[in-house]
């Protein structure tokens, strides 16, 4: 099992984009692999698959690379992905503590 820092140190090793495009390229290979969890479960939903463990490892797979795409938008933001949790964590707790988990928008 890798660490956060263990991953994040393979990500650095892997990624090979223009510098001068490094946000535009995360965060479009992040959108485009999210596109394809996504996709995945319509054609579920579609029916061509008869329960979603037949796409399950699937799936897993393309979480893997969005995780990837999230992991190097970070690294480009100059953050870690321990940051990005812990900050998510936060905000989560604090709309459960304050009933607002429903809703829309980032002011809840």
């Amino acid at each position: 099992m890798y660490s956060d820092e263990q991953y994040e140190a393979l990500v650095r090793k892997t990624k090979i984009y223009p510098d001068n495009a490094k946000y535009t390229y995360a965060a479009l290979g992040l959108a485009s692999e999210a596109g394809e969890v996504a996709g995945k479960l319509k054609k579920f939903i579609r029916g061509d698959y008869n329960s979603i463990d037949d796409i399950r490892e699937k799936i897993i797979d393309e979480l893997g690379d969005v995780l990837w795409y999230i992991a190097a938008l970070s690294i480009e933001l100059d953050t870690t992905l321990d940051e990005v949790k812990t900050r998510n964590a936060e905000k989560l707790n604090a709309r459960l503590n304050e009933n607002k988990i429903k809703g829309e928008g980032d002011e809840r």
